[in-house]
C-alpha cells in the first residue's frame, strides 16, 4: 500500500500534467479529425459521417472560401510586418533611454491589451467614419487596426527580452574595437531576435484570428474568420477544419525548428 502510495504521489505532477495537456489537444484533435469527415449528407459540423480525403484535396470547393483566406494571409503577413519594425524600435527606446514621458508610455502600451475589442473596434470605427473613410472600409482600414492592436504585443515581448540582456556585452564588444553598428549586428541583434520571431508569430497569429475588430472596420471585405462566422449560419464546411489542421501543423513545425536552432546554437558556442 505504501509503495502505491509512493508510487502515484510520485507521478502526480506528471499525470496532472498530461491530462492538462491532453484537454488542451482535444479540440485540436477534433478539428483534424473533422478534416477527413464527409459531411455531405449531415451538415452536422461535430457528426463524423465517413472517411474521406476529398476536403484536403479540394480546399477551395466552398465559394469565397480561398479568397477570405488569402485576405487574412496578406494582411497578417503585413500587419505583422509593421508592427514587428515599429514595436522593436519602440521597445529599445522604452528599454535603452531614459525620456519624460517614458512611464506614461509604459502604461498607454497595455490599453490596447486590456481594453475590449469591441471598445477598440468601435473607437477605430468611429475614426474612420470622423475622418470620412466609411465609404472606404475594406482591407486598408482592417490593416490599420490589426496594427493598432498588434503594437502592444510586440513591445511587451520584445521589452521582456531586451530586459533579460545583459548591457556589458555590448560594451565587451566595443571595447574589442567593435563600433556601435557593428556591435549591435552583431551582438545585440542575435540576441534579441528570439523575442522578434516569438513577437512576429504572436502578432500573425493575432492578426489572423481576429473577427470582432475586423468586422466591425471590413467594409464589404470578408477575411477567414468572418467566412466562418458566416458559414455557421448554413453549415460549416469541413474544408475550414483543413486550413484549421494546416496552421496548427505549421505552428508547430516553426517552433520545432526554433527550438532545433536554439539548442544548436548553444552547442556551437560550448
Amino acid at each position: 500500500m505504501k509503495t502505491l502510495r509512493r508510487f502515484i504521489a510520485d507521478r502526480f505532477a506528471l499525470v496532472i500534467g498530461l491530462l492538462v495537456l491532453a484537454y488542451m489537444l482535444l479540440p485540436i484533435a477534433v478539428v483534424v479529425l473533422m478534416s477527413f469527415n464527409d459531411s455531405s449528407k449531415n451538415r452536422n459540423l461535430y457528426s463524423f459521417q465517413r472517411f474521406t480525403t476529398n476536403n484536403w484535396t479540394n480546399i477551395c470547393g466552398p465559394q469565397g472560401m480561398c479568397s477570405s483566406l488569402k485576405t487574412s494571409l496578406w494582411i497578417g503577413v503585413v500587419a505583422t510586418a509593421i508592427s514587428v519594425a515599429i514595436g522593436t524600435m519602440a521597445a529599445f527606446a522604452l528599454v535603452r533611454h531614459k525620456f519624460a514621458g517614458r512611464s506614461l508610455a509604459n502604461i498607454v502600451i497595455f490599453l490596447p491589451m486590456a481594453s475590449p475589442e469591441i471598445v477598440m473596434g468601435s473607437s477605430l470605427l468611429a475614426l474612420f467614419v470622423s475622418l470620412h473613410q466609411s465609404a472606404h472600409l475594406g482591407g486598408i482600414t482592417i490593416l490599420i487596426a490589426h496594427v493598432m492592436f498588434c503594437l502592444s504585443f510586440v513591445i511587451v515581448t520584445v521589452k521582456a527580452r531586451l530586459g533579460g540582456m545583459n548591457e556589458d556585452l555590448e560594451s565587451a564588444a566595443m571595447d574589442l574595437y567593435a563600433n556601435e553598428r557593428q556591435a549591435f549586428w552583431k551582438v545585440t541583434f542575435p540576441l534579441v531576435l528570439p523575442g522578434i520571431l516569438a513577437a512576429s508569430l504572436l502578432s500573425f497569429s493575432l492578426s489572423f484570428d481576429d473577427f470582432i475588430i475586423t468586422n466591425l472596420n471590413a467594409g464589404q471585405t470578408t477575411t477567414f474568420p468572418m467566412f466562418v462566422w458566416g458559414s455557421a449560419q448554413r453549415g460549416v464546411p469541413m474544408q475550414v477544419n483543413v486550413i484549421g489542421t494546416i496552421m496548427f501543423m505549421l505552428a508547430v513545425v516553426l517552433v520545432l525548428m526554433g527550438d532545433v536552432f536554439s539548442r544548436r546554437s548553444k552547442r556551437a558556442k560550448a
